[in-house]
């Protein structure tokens, strides 16, 4: 927390010796407020200044603390495309321009999701699928689409311009996150208001420096454990001067280099320390958490060739994300099928990550009938020589390229894992024994390499499983 003290200390410098009204960067000419949730004004002034807040019909007044904080609530508002002015009145008289009404997302996490829109261009269109967006940028002509980048330096000092959102379009787009960018596109589609994401991201990033050192005294597991990696280092830059700028959710993709660091229970309660504390930074238990669960990648071989790891820690370590639903309001993406090439570390394909994002928040958030996931383990049975797997978010089960499943694997008592053929029969995946010792467990796409073709009707991959976590019963509520 010590960046963001200092970071106050500037705020209140700058306000002493400039203007007495001063705003956090988040707010700017074509920024985008929540509709249907009240709407949260803040910033600084003198001590006993009043401020006059005044937007959409609505004027709402506060008197600045002894500190020199104050905030407004407006009541919650529809929708709106027309842009309008934002007054903020005091000894001095803040105008920001052409803001709209709308829906409110923060992405933040490292490089997947930093991944620049100008990328794209660069990429030839040869080697992708026939909806590469190539050109997204520069077809891009949606004002109702608005972005902000928060950079490292957020908070060096009050923005007097307040440039900081932007129309999506032109070289803000090239700067932003794809993830983000096409999410909010889909979104922007399907809801037909406005949309405006936020993306917070920095490349190479633990999850450590995104939770504030604090939050992880609050956490029961980390009692008698020291933490590492700079905690909160980006949490008071980037994260908690955005707070309480009010949001519909949050988007995660972090996670390669905690796998790095071969981490699986480990980093189940610090994704939740994550969590729990952003939601008690804006002050809302049910602020949504959509995740994209790490793409294949080859983790357990170096840049020499060498071992450095087993092929199994990548899809440990995606269990240990997925342990994360147990968490009110949460969703998870699969990116199986998503990746070119096993040997780079940032696969090119964004915009279906941004989409099946979308899909999550549509669904879980906006009640849109949508399918969001693809066939998740429900329960295995055992039926004579049989095993039935069964699946939720099944209708509609086969495979995508019409060739017999791939990623099956059993074992029996004897622990050793082989694979196997498997069979579709309607919402179930059955599996014949192959010898006459009893199957204990099966496992699903368990190695960090795996793509298999097991999708539903929504085309949506089959989730990697295991029958046999040894973490399954784990409560984190």
């Amino acid at each position: 927390m010590k960046g963001l003290a200092a970071a106050i200390v500037m705020v209140c410098l700058w306000f002493s010796t400039q203007a007495s009204i001063v705003l956090p960067n988040i707010f700017a000419h074509h920024m985008v407020l929540q509709q249907k949730q009240p709407v949260a004004i803040f910033g600084m002034a003198k001590p006993g200044e009043e401020v006059q807040v005044r937007f959409n019909g609505q004027t709402k007044k506060d008197r600045a603390d002894a500190q020199g904080k104050w905030q407004v609530l407006l009541s919650p508002m529809r929708a709106n495309a027309k842009g309008q002015t934002l007054e903020i009145r005091g000894e001095n008289t803040i105008l920001l321009n052409d803001v709209l009404i709308g829906e409110v997302w923060l992405c933040s996490g490292q490089s997947n999701m930093e991944f620049q829109m100008r990328k794209l261009a660069k990429i030839a269109a040869a080697d992708q699928g026939g909806d590469f967006p190539k050109d997204a940028v520069k077809e891009a002509s949606n004002p109702n689409i608005r972005l902000f980048l928060v950079r490292r330096k957020f908070l060096d000092k009050p923005d007097s311009t307040y440039a900081g959102w932007s129309i999506a379009q032109d070289s803000a787009l090239r700067q932003f996150s794809a993830p983000g960018y096409f999410f909010a596109k889909t979104l922007q589609e399907k809801l037909g208001v406005p949309v405006g994401i936020i993306s917070s991201a920095v490349s190479g990033s633990r999850i450590e420096p995104w939770i504030a050192a604090e939050a992880f005294q609050e956490e029961p597991y980390f009692n008698d454990k020291k933490v590492s990696g700079d905690p909160g280092k980006f949490f008071g830059s980037m994260i908690a001067p955005l707070a309480p700028y009010t949001l519909k959710g949050v988007l995660w993709y972090q996670g390669e280099t905690n796998v790095f660091l071969k981490e699986n229970i480990d980093y189940t309660y610090k994704f939740k320390t994550l969590i729990q504390s952003w939601r008690k930074q804006w002050n809302n238990k049910k602020l949504p958490f959509y995740f994209t669960q790490i793409a294949p990648f080859a983790y357990s071989v170096d840049e020499k060739g060498e071992e450095r790891m087993a092929r199994t820690v990548l899809p440990e370590f995606r269990e240990a994300q997925d342990m994360l639903l147990k968490l009110p309001h949460t969703g998870r993406i699969v990116t199986t099928d998503l990746v070119d090439d096993v040997k780079d570390l940032h696969p090119i394909n964004k915009w279906d990550v941004g989409k099946r994002l979308a899909l999550q928040a549509l669904k879980k958030t906006y009640g849109v009938q949508v399918e969001a996931d693809g066939p998740t383990l429900s329960k295995i049975q055992h039926k004579g020589n049989k095993v039935i797997v069964h699946f939720q978010h099944a209708d509609g089960l086969q495979t995508a390229d019409g060739k017999p499943i791939t990623g099956f694997e059993v074992a029996t008592a004897d622990g050793q894992y082989v694979s196997v053929p498997a069979q579709i029969v309607g919402r179930t995946v059955q599996i014949q024994q192959q010898t006459s010792a009893a199957i204990k467990n099966v496992r699903f796409a368990w190695d960090e390499a795996a793509q298999p073709n097991l999708v539903n009707a929504a085309g949506i991959p089959a989730l990697p499983f295991r029958t046999d976590n040894p973490f399954k019963n784990i409560k984190l509520n």
